[in-house]
């Protein structure tokens, strides 16, 4: 069932996911060489905490009904999505996919950043690239009267046209009182199909691209998720409210902007 907000729930979703902006920013701060994953994870549950806030991540439960174990996903290099943050000490020439949830008076947010640590490869740089231009311009299709389909055709022919991977098997959701609500988001589809949107709908836009195969599988691990190929991935997420005309984004990349300066993507 798809839950339309009120103006009043909007705004409580824009402070959870300001707050999110918030805590990638604090980890943009951290993240170079020598840094473990772990060391992220740290610092983001405690800034989230100290917010009054809880990480919604944590203890949520995959289809086997276990637990993750952490407050934030850190996807390394190939791993596309919920990558567990752990003792792997990051190194030069790597990215790394932080994704962030938070819960706050009552609603969530989420939100995700491909991070550089170090100095990394050009090619591997227009990959971040155009996975964070796709996402601007599928949120441009989260408007009224576009249907869902919309949004998953702007970023597929956008990141295909460019010879990269759409990721088919993770897709982006709604979002309110529950992390993960009606309908899913596709990065993939195709004009005029799917649920139409309305005023009120929000939902997480999270094109996830890779530089080769959009084949994945998944670790034993139960929740990592990396390219059958092994080249590397991007996770760009930003939440929003569908708006008449024009989408109202309520999570945000300006924090972050603001620590990496001109080494933001």
């Amino acid at each position: 069932m798809i839950f339309l907000k009120t103006e009043d729930e909007i705004e409580l979703l824009r402070q959870s996911n300001l707050l999110v902006g918030k805590t990638l920013a604090e980890i943009a701060k951290i993240v170079k060489p020598g840094v473990t994953t772990r060391e992220l994870d740290k610092v983001a549950e405690e800034f989230i905490r100290d917010n009054g806030a809880i990480p919604t991540f944590k203890g949520f439960p995959n289809q086997k009904g276990e637990p993750y174990p952490a407050s934030i996903c850190t996807s390394v290099n190939d791993q596309v999505v919920h990558g567990i943050p752990n003792d792997t000490v990051l190194r030069d020439g790597d990215i790394v996919s932080v994704d962030c949830g938070t819960y706050m008076n009552g609603f969530c947010g989420d939100s995700a950043y491909t991070f550089c640590v170090g100095e990394v490869d050009t090619e591997v740089l227009n990959l971040l690239r155009t996975t964070k231009e796709a996402l601007y311009l599928g949120i441009q299709n989260a408007v009224q009267g576009n249907r869902i389909g919309d949004i998953g055709y702007a970023i597929q022919q956008y990141c295909e046209s460019r010879s990269y991977g759409v990721v088919r098997e993770f897709v982006g959701h709604g979002i309110g009182k529950e992390m993960h609500e009606d309908p899913q988001v596709p990065n993939y589809g195709k004009r005029g199909y799917g649920p139409l949107m309305k005023r009120g709908l929000c939902i997480a836009i999270e094109p996830m691209i890779t530089l080769g195969s959009r084949q994945v599988i998944m670790e034993r691990d139960g929740w990592t998720v990396r390219t059958r190929d092994q080249k590397y991935a991007a996770h760009f997420e930003h939440t929003v409210a569908v708006g008449v005309g024009k989408a109202d984004i309520l999570s945000s990349f300006s924090f972050i902007e603001e620590v990496l300066g001109d080494k933001a993507i």
